[in-house]
C-alpha cells in the first residue's frame, strides 16, 4: 500500500503487510517522490529502490533487500492518481514549506535544553 503524509513532503511510503513478508511483520519502504515520479515514465534509481514502466499499463517497483528482490506491479495509472493527490496536498517546488525544521532540530540535538 503507498502512503503519502505532508509531515515528510519528500518521501512516499510503501507498506507490505505482514502475511506478505518472510519475517511475518509489516515491512515499510520509504523512498522520495521524486523517484516515483520519474520511474513512471523511465527506468529510476540505483540503490535499494527502483522504479520502472513496464509495458504501457504497467510500472514496476523493485525492493532490493539483503533477503532478496520484491517486485510490485502496479498500474500505471493508479500511479499517476496517488501522485497527483500527493502533488495537491503538497506542490512539487514547495515542499520545504511543510517540513518543521525546528522540531527536527531539536531531535537531533536531543531535545530542549
Amino acid at each position: 500500500m503507498l502512503s503519502y503524509d505532508r509531515q515528510y513532503p519528500f518521501a512516499v511510503r510503501m507498506a507490505f503487510p505482514a502475511p506478505a513478508t518472510l519475517e511475518g511483520t509489516e515491512v515499510s519502504w520509504e523512498f522520495s517522490r521524486e523517484l516515483l515520479t520519474t520511474g513512471v515514465d523511465s527506468p529510476a534509481g540505483q540503490g535499494d529502490v527502483r522504479v520502472r514502466p513496464f509495458g504501457y499499463e504497467r510500472t514496476v517497483l523493485e525492493f532490493h533487500a539483503p533477503e532478496g528482490i520484491a517486485m510490485v506491479h502496479v498500474r500505471t495509472e493508479e500511479l499517476r492518481l496517488f501522485l497527483q493527490r500527493a502533488q495537491e496536498l503538497v506542490p512539487v517546488g514547495d515542499e520545504h514549506r511543510y517540513l518543521d525544521l525546528d522540531r527536527g532540530l531539536t531531535d537531533l540535538l536531543g531535545g530542549p535544553c
